[in-house]
């Protein structure tokens, strides 16, 4: 991952990327800065590493219907979310580490700030990883996150999602956003996501694959994650529990 052009698109773009302030996800209001930014040099240890600090990781680590570790099943419709992690070339990225975090099938994050009468999953961590292959290729198998309700506006509910982190090599090249699903009516009325501009927009959202689909098991979502370049994936900034 090329961090110097990643630094410079996600905001030096507005054509491109949502700005820091946008009036209509009220959170940025606080959270957006009042003077200039400042560029701070990167040192050799941002540019080169620590590096991604990886643990083993094992296949049931992909499985967020069963990685709870009770030995229960999540409740929810199985979904598999595949794709690939291309560089602005369409080249496959390998042995790249994906990350993935989500509300259960009640739109219920098992965090101690989300507190609304969702019902929690005792089978159902909302977390996994995996990496891809040489291909670029990962895969997930999960069930659909629920929608939820935040305190954006009275009556503001999140649609759909899938939390997505890509790390690199270096500290420099984690990058992280969010994977919506088709035919959601709550899109529309998301400031999150419309934050990020038409045609880009777009690129959040998977595709419903029958091929990827398993007869009586679970549906199948097909969404490619391209790091830099003309089709980047819209990127952002982590934010708890959005």
């Amino acid at each position: 991952m090329d961090t110097t052009t990643i630094g410079e698109i996600i905001r030096g773009d507005k054509e491109v990327f949502p700005p820091y302030l946008y009036s209509a996800y009220r959170a940025t209001i606080k959270r957006s800065p009042n003077l200039p930014l400042l560029e701070v040099p990167l040192t050799l240890t941002e540019l080169t590493g620590p590096g991604p600090a990886i643990s083993e990781i094992t296949p049931e680590d992909a499985d967020l219907t069963r990685n709870a570790g009770t030995g229960g099943e999540a409740i929810g419709q199985r979904i598999i979310v595949t794709g690939r992690v291309l560089d602005d070339n369409g080249d496959p990225v390998p042995n790249t580490l994906v990350e993935v975090w989500q509300a259960n099938a009640a739109g219920r994050y098992l965090h101690k700030r989300d507190n609304w009468p969702g019902p929690l999953d005792p089978n159902f961590l909302g977390i996994g990883r995996c990496l891809t292959n040489e291909e670029g290729v990962y895969r997930f198998l999960t069930i659909h996150p629920g929608a939820y309700p935040w305190k954006n506006d009275p009556n503001a509910w999140r649609p759909s999602h899938i939390h997505f982190s890509i790390l690199g090599p270096s500290s420099r090249t984690r990058l992280i956003t969010q994977m919506y699903f088709p035919g959601d009516p709550l899109h529309a009325l998301d400031p999150i996501m419309n934050a990020v501009p038409e045609p880009y927009r777009s690129r959040m959202i998977a595709t419903y694959d029958h091929s990827v689909t398993e007869p009586e098991w679970a549906l199948g979502y097909r969404w490619d994650i391209v790091l830099r370049g003309p089709n980047a994936t819209p990127f952002g900034e982590r934010k708890e529990n959005e």
